[in-house]
């Protein structure tokens, strides 16, 4: 089947011209983002510098609250299962993180973005804060069913394009999901997995469009942008372990043989099996960290080059950290679908070094 993948002119004009609006956005975003994280310190700490670590620190971190714009926050519920039962109450409670809220069971507190259990005097009961299981529907975790609910629109508006267009040229959305699977299928499901590939195929463009969604919200600044999921080394632990647990439970024989009985001297065996065993693990953990760094760190160098603005408090310095942030912004556009690429990659790499048959 022949798919029409070209764009005419006028399309590609508006996309370049939406690109660029949304750059614009982005570093305006950032800067609104990095004013009102600086007029927040200057309220609480007149006589503080303005510590850019700390404005970073807060950005790329997981929240209770979802930030909106000035001093305004969009409270998230805090879901707490105690020792003495569960409890329930809005993030609002804690003001801006500075007041303490005392609930059914206990008074809590925020300290860096955790919830803690504190006595009359506001001092860290430490025992009865290990007891509790934090459930919070947090900035990450609201971001995350974000991304999730974009997924399902595009893909299910796709699926109905599909059944409505039986046998005609893809159009509107369709026309521009469709090369993106075909790209997958063809350059990166069939040659590194082989002929079983479309067993695989759900997963791995459940991968790609998760992490890359995920990567472009993350670098829109504003609401309902901003959330750092791709840069939370959970998610992507959760991701990595995926790929390990489909990796080994599809393997085939020959996998486990090449592993337990390698072409080697058995002198060498006991030397060769825990080479091999880390083998298994090391593979997802570099998936795991390449994600997470990369991500994070593009947020911590554009946070970084907006922050000179307020470190040397004038206007004067401002274009240059500005022009350096447009730079920025472009390359982390090119990061965002790159890492979503390189993770759908190895993944299929990996699973498809499991299941390949052995050739004699």
């Amino acid at each position: 089947m022949q798919f029409k993948q070209i764009l005419n002119f006028k399309k590609n004009t508006s996309s370049l011209i939406l690109g660029v609006f949304l750059l614009l956005t982005a570093v305006a975003g950032h800067a609104q983002e990095a004013i009102g994280e600086a007029e927040t310190a200057e309220v609480a700490h007149q006589e503080e510098a303005f510590n850019p670590a700390d404005a970073i620190i807060e950005h790329i971190s997981d929240s209770h609250s979802w930030h909106l714009w000035g001093h305004t926050s969009l409270a998230l519920p805090v879901i707490l299962y105690t020792d003495k039962g569960l409890e329930t109450f809005s993030s609002g409670k804690f003001g801006h993180g500075e007041e303490a809220y005392t609930g059914k069971y206990y008074t809590y507190k925020l300290e860096k973005n955790k919830v803690k259990v504190v006595d009359e005097g506001g001092n860290v009961n430490e025992e009865a804060s290990k007891k509790l299981l934090d459930f919070s529907f947090t900035k990450n975790v609201a971001s995350l069913w974000l991304s999730i609910i974009i997924i399902l629109v595009i893909f299910l508006s796709v699926a109905s394009s599909y059944k409505k267009r039986v046998g005609k040229a893809p159009k509107g959305l369709q026309s521009f999901i469709e090369p993106i699977i075909v790209f997958i299928r063809d350059e990166i499901a069939k040659p590194n997995i082989g002929y079983k590939y479309q067993r695989y195929m759900p997963l791995l463009l459940t991968f790609f469009f998760f992490i890359l969604i995920n990567n472009l919200l993350g670098l829109v600044p504003l609401f309902p942008g901003g959330a750092n999921v791709t840069g939370n080394i959970a998610v992507t632990f959760v991701l990595a372990t995926i790929t390990l647990l489909v990796t080994n439970f599809s393997a085939n024989r020959y996998y486990w043989k090449h592993i337990f009985l390698p072409g080697t001297p058995k002198w060498l065996y006991p030397i060769m099996w825990p080479v091999e065993i880390i083998g298994i693990f090391s593979k997802p953990i570099a998936l795991m960290i390449r994600l997470f760094a990369n991500i994070t760190a593009g947020h911590i160098i554009v946070l970084a080059l907006i922050s000179i603005i307020f470190v040397f408090k004038s206007v004067a310095v401002a274009p240059a950290p500005v022009l350096f942030v447009v730079f920025m912004d472009v390359i982390e556009l090119l990061v965002a679908l790159l890492q979503a690429y390189i993770f759908t990659l190895l993944s299929a790499l990996f699973i498809g070094s499991a299941i390949e048959e052995h050739h004699h």
